[in-house]
């Protein structure tokens, strides 16, 4: 398994692996009432809850389930996080409230739906969503996403169950795919 960081660049964005320096700046992205209720972090998120995910990040990538990536312009101020699981591939992402309206999370989703189609080799990737998400629904849209017709999960997560259905990108026949073990940006 490979374990030097992971970079991924495109669109404008520079994708990278959380580090401890982010700790003080993840409350600020994560403590809030939107990402509480349609995510399973913790709530309420503080800088100890923050050391505990990024451990908790740490500790998937090692294992090969998940990759968890801080959203950057710069490649230093996280303004969010997206993530892939590897065993089923579903992406995640969330963005701070003070960074939301700039295309974050549709620019990142497209970055790493790329990078999973060409370095990782998966034809198809998912998103679950709610129903009644309608910014993450705009989002997988924008990204080129459809609605497939796996069926529906139904999570049970801080008191609330609520039903996740699948939406699917899947890898066009132009797609380049990278020599395993090849890293690659996206454009």
């Amino acid at each position: 398994m490979q374990t030097d960081p992971i970079v991924i660049t495109g669109h404008g964005l520079t994708l990278r692996e959380w580090t401890d320096d982010d700790v003080p700046a993840m409350p600020e992205l994560f403590d809030d009432p939107d990402v509480a209720y349609r995510t399973p972090l913790e709530s309420p998120f503080d800088e100890a809850a923050a050391l505990r995910y990024v451990r908790g990040a740490r500790a998937a990538r090692k294992e090969g389930k998940r990759l968890h990536l801080a959203i950057t312009l710069d490649g230093r101020n996280p303004l969010g996080e997206i993530m892939i699981g590897m065993k089923a591939p579903s992406l995640g992402y969330a963005v701070g409230t003070a960074h939301r309206g700039q295309r974050l999370a549709t620019r990142s989703l497209l970055v790493l739906t790329e990078y999973a189609h060409t370095s990782l080799n998966l034809p198809v990737v998912y998103l679950e969503i709610e129903a009644d998400n309608d910014a993450s629904a705009a989002v997988a849209r924008a990204a080129g996403f459809e609605p497939c017709d796996a069926e529906s999960s139904t999570v049970t997560d801080k008191g609330r169950s609520y039903e996740l259905f699948k939406w699917e990108h899947r890898r066009g026949p132009e797609t380049v795919v990278a020599p395993r073990g090849v890293e690659r940006s996206s454009p």
